[in-house]
């Protein structure tokens, strides 16, 4: 098969979901990458969003077309005096639960950590983002890489709409409109990893399924890079813990899985919470977190705990996690 012979991809990838044949890797990386530069006709385009929405992703795959993400990212500098960076995706907002990816960001920073939070530039299909959240703490949104830089460097924390870190992903992003389903985009944004020095990214899956082709992904040491990757089971799609019960934490680096924190059921005791999942009250109970850290849900505490200690350390590649061992 040549290169973007699309008639063939697109058979290749429109056989359902059994019979379907998964792409290469680097047949994946150069179909996303056309995709990203805007190569492909509507109607192929289209009809690849919605094979890849039927058959899903293998990890040879989603490897391809992170290597295509990546490639077209202008990488970020965080500041050279502070610790290991964070990198948390923020694309699902709060539906039932208060967002409070913002907390566990700013907790983070207090500590030294920069953080880089990118996620959708407003709230949308009814869920509060955190970008709103952000602005009722009057942290408002990056407008380019030197602004992000700027931020990380004065704040320690700073907020990135997609379209500023990647304007293409962006793009394929906002199909969903009108095709109505999500694209392999939505899965993509979740895992690129913008700086230009090792930084610890946390990745979230609700599926079982997910999480075997992300651990698969991410046990590759040309994906994963130095830091390596946080894998939990997300909270309504946020990487923040859920704060009604301790999810386990995996850390994928170096070709192993190691786990850090061991899954627990929770008693079913509901910590104290913002009295609503809106912006504003989410915004004044996460000040009043900051400010009295045994506000924080045990799991939020831990995960917390679990980060500090890998960004903390001297070497990422000899660190080792004492307290959660």
């Amino acid at each position: 098969m040549s290169a973007l012979d699309l008639p063939s991809l697109i058979h290749e990838l429109g056989r359902g979901a059994r019979g379907a044949r998964p792409l290469s890797r680097d047949d994946s990386r150069d179909l996303f990458a056309a995709m990203l530069d805007g190569t492909i006709p509507d109607l192929e385009l289209g009809g690849i969003l919605i094979a890849y929405r039927i058959k899903g992703e293998t990890a040879d795959e989603l490897a391809g077309m992170l290597d295509a993400c990546q490639a077209r990212l202008s990488p970020i500098a965080a500041p050279t005096d502070a610790a290991m960076p964070v990198v948390i995706p923020s694309y699902n907002g709060a539906r039932k639960l208060p967002n409070l990816t913002p907390l566990l960001a700013l907790t983070l920073a207090a500590r030294g950590i920069p953080v880089l939070v990118h996620g959708d530039a407003a709230d949308g299909w009814g869920r509060v983002a955190s970008a709103s959240v952000f602005a009722a703490l009057g942290i408002g949104a990056c407008s380019d890489t030197a602004d992000i830089e700027l931020a990380l460097q004065t704040r320690g924390v700073a907020f990135a709409p997609t379209e500023v870190l990647s304007p293409a992903l962006a793009r394929l992003i906002a199909l969903r409109d009108r095709l109505g389903v999500r694209g392999p985009a939505h899965t993509l944004v979740k895992l690129i990893q913008p700086f230009a020095q090792p930084a610890l990214r946390l990745v979230n899956y609700t599926h079982p399924e997910y999480r075997d082709e992300m651990t698969k992904l991410f046990l590759d040491a040309r994906i994963v890079g130095e830091a390596g990757v946080l894998l939990a089971r997300g909270n309504e799609g946020e990487a923040v813990a859920d704060p009604r019960r301790q999810v386990g934490i995996e850390w994928l680096r170096d070709g192993h899985a190691t786990t850090l924190v061991e899954a627990a059921s929770g008693d079913g005791t509901v910590p104290e919470l913002p009295p609503s999942r809106e912006a504003q009250p989410t915004a004044r109970w996460i000040e009043r977190a900051l400010a009295d850290a045994s506000l924080l849900p045990a799991p939020l505490a831990k995960q917390i705990e679990t980060i500090s200690d890998i960004c903390l350390a001297k070497n990422t590649r000899t660190a080792r996690i004492v307290r959660l061992a």
